[in-house]
């Protein structure tokens, strides 16, 4: 009977502890969460990497002095165990680009060559258009309707706060080129794959590789894509003249960058969390994704510089080649075997404007650190989406495929695709206090995270209720 007074007694003392470092985690992450939004170090992190490094094609000069530049970051900011894990990636570069309607008038288009793009002849392309306002229209196309044409795509995109239109009206732009040369295609153009109304073309990767059959391809803007669209409702024939030039280099490398904020007691166990390094060359990438930089190295910082830092190691990680793909890949492969040791993941990888929304790994909803996590966000107007987190960024893809559990915190994306893509995207287009706002949302969950003993993967969807 003592004994089990005795237990009693040590049970009801365990719970007393726990609740009560639960208290302190809960007043901790709030703190952060309050300082997260007066703090400017993700403003100036944006503000040094696209002013002093400018755009960041892969390949590029600028690209190589970027990862010289992530290193001195992490080191400036006290982070350790710094890796720079370089990896295999033939990169591609542009060249002189024109194109012009030539008939029924002469009318100069703004034309931006889609990344990856071949190049067309070295005198350029002059055809006949046959204009499509959706890819299924030109996938649905009679034999021969493309042959020896300049295919025109005039698809638009739906401005949503999550950014699904932007997978709808993309597939012209990713496949467009390799469908329309099946068909005999000689060139392509696009309307910009944009929520816009400007005339600033979007550019973005379009399928290229070894064995890829496709065609010249570019996008034009959304203004100039109309025009064409309603020539040709008028049955008036058009031609269009394009010129295209690019290079590859497939010898090239690229390079993912990572810091550790160590964690004090279970420092093998470890978050990871990032943004891209590199952008397409048309702007300096302030958006797409310098933010993405910004957002996760500052509430990185701001938990290491706690006076007692959470349990568990917290990774930032700058991915270095997402336009161009393979940096996912590059690093499953370089960390195949620290899977286990990963017990969460997440990537800021759309923009700056404000979190509106948190989802996190299937089961864990009614989990404490959630629970904790939902009413330290609430005061930020997010709320937690019970549908579980799937599709965390294309640069955690690999992990995530790979069993590591993921979070996403959606940003709201509704002018996102207004900039993405184009020589628009700068950091005015950056507004402060939703950049401070992702900050505090970032650090206050990833501390509560990290402070934790959580172990995602053992938590199982709940049992769906019988009817």
């Amino acid at each position: 009977m003592h004994m089990f007074r005795r237990l009693l007694i040590a049970s009801a003392a365990f719970a007393l502890v726990c609740s009560a470092a639960h208290a302190q985690d809960l007043k901790t992450a709030e703190a952060l969460r309050d300082k997260a939004l007066r703090d400017y170090l993700a403003w100036d992190i944006t503000e040094d990497l696209t002013t002093n490094i400018g755009p960041r094609l892969v390949g590029s000069p600028a690209m190589a002095k970027a990862k010289d530049w992530s290193v001195a970051k992490f080191k400036a900011l006290g982070f350790t165990n710094i890796k720079v894990d370089e990896f295999a990636k033939p990169s591609w570069s542009r060249g002189e680009e024109s194109a012009e309607l030539v008939a029924p008038y002469a009318m100069k288009l703004g034309a931006v060559g889609l990344g990856r793009t071949v190049s067309t002849p070295a005198g350029g392309i002059e055809a006949e258009v046959a204009l499509f306002k959706t890819f299924a229209d030109m996938m649905a196309a009679p034999d021969g309707a493309l042959k020896g044409k300049i295919v025109v795509i005039t698809q638009p995109m739906v401005r949503t706060q999550n950014g699904a239109g932007y997978g709808a009206a993309g597939v012209s732009r990713r496949i467009g080129p390799v469908e329309a040369a099946k068909r005999g295609a000689v060139a392509m153009l696009i309307r910009s794959i944009s929520t816009s109304d400007s005339t600033v073309p979007h550019t973005g990767g379009t399928a290229s590789g070894e064995g890829v059959v496709t065609i010249p391809a570019a996008a034009i803007g959304v203004p100039e894509a109309e025009q064409l669209e309603r020539l040709a409702a008028r049955k008036v024939p058009m031609r269009v003249k394009l010129k295209l030039e690019s290079s590859v280099n497939p010898n090239n490398v690229a390079w993912n960058i990572s810091g550790d904020i160590k964690g004090s007691e279970k420092p093998d166990e470890v978050i990871v969390i990032g943004g891209h390094l590199d952008s397409w060359d048309v702007g300096t990438g302030a958006l797409d994704d310098a933010t993405g930089i910004a957002i996760t190295t500052a509430a990185a910082k701001l938990i290491g510089d706690l006076p007692k830092r959470p349990k568990r190691t917290i990774r930032v990680v700058m991915w270095g080649s997402e336009e161009s793909g393979g940096s996912s890949e590059a690093y499953l492969a370089a960390n195949k075997d620290a899977l286990s040791t990963m017990v969460l993941a997440g990537e800021s990888d759309t923009g700056a404007d404000r979190i509106y929304s948190l989802q996190v790994p299937a089961g864990s909803l009614d989990h404490p650190v959630v629970k904790a996590a939902a009413s330290v966000l609430a005061p930020l107007k997010i709320y937690v989406d019970r549908t579980p987190a799937a599709g965390a960024g294309a640069d955690v893809s690999g992990i995530e495929r790979a069993g590591v559990p993921v979070i996403n915190l959606n940003q709201d994306a509704s002018r996102y695709f207004d900039y993405h893509h184009t020589m628009d995207d700068t950091l005015d287009k950056v507004r402060p206090a939703e950049l401070a706002q992702n900050v505090a949302a970032w650090t206050s969950l990833v501390y509560l995270v990290a402070d934790s003993d959580v172990d995602f993967r053992a938590l199982k969807p709940a049992a769906p209720a019988a009817k």
